[in-house]
């Protein structure tokens, strides 16, 4: 109970598009305001791709995936959900869910890693051209 488990990762080619999963808030015994989707390289920070305020509908987009990328949650908040449109190989990282209990984290900080305190093991995306 409580765990993060991601799927839907995998290959795609550049243009193409892929779904990202993982347990929505409904899913945890515990209170989960935010819920967001990081990625990471191998030698780079983890840098945040979308957040939304799961009390409100109100969602954060990186610019690097602005138009392309969308986080939702699905009909009965079970599901956390990253529709990933037009991906390019830059877009190749593996991407982590993320949860957070802290109900306080400013708009613009809904981003930064640090404000998250439950996170999944990742799944690798993977973009040719």
């Amino acid at each position: 109970k409580d765990t993060l488990l991601e799927s839907g990762g995998g290959s795609a080619r550049a243009g193409g598009s892929l779904r990202l999963s993982c347990p929505g808030p409904a899913e945890f015994t515990r209170s989960i305001p935010f819920m967001g989707w990081f990625r990471q390289v191998p030698g780079k920070a983890r840098e945040g791709v979308a957040a939304i305020d799961t009390r409100y509908g109100y969602t954060a987009i990186a610019d690097s995936v602005k138009g392309r990328f969308t986080i939702s949650l699905d009909n009965a908040r079970q599901a956390l959900i990253l529709q990933m449109n037009s991906l390019s190989p830059e877009d190749t990282a593996k991407y982590y869910c993320a949860a957070s209990q802290n109900p306080n984290i400013p708009q613009d900080a809904t981003l930064e890693p640090s404000k998250y305190n439950l996170w999944g093991q990742g799944t690798q995306v993977t973009v040719s051209s």
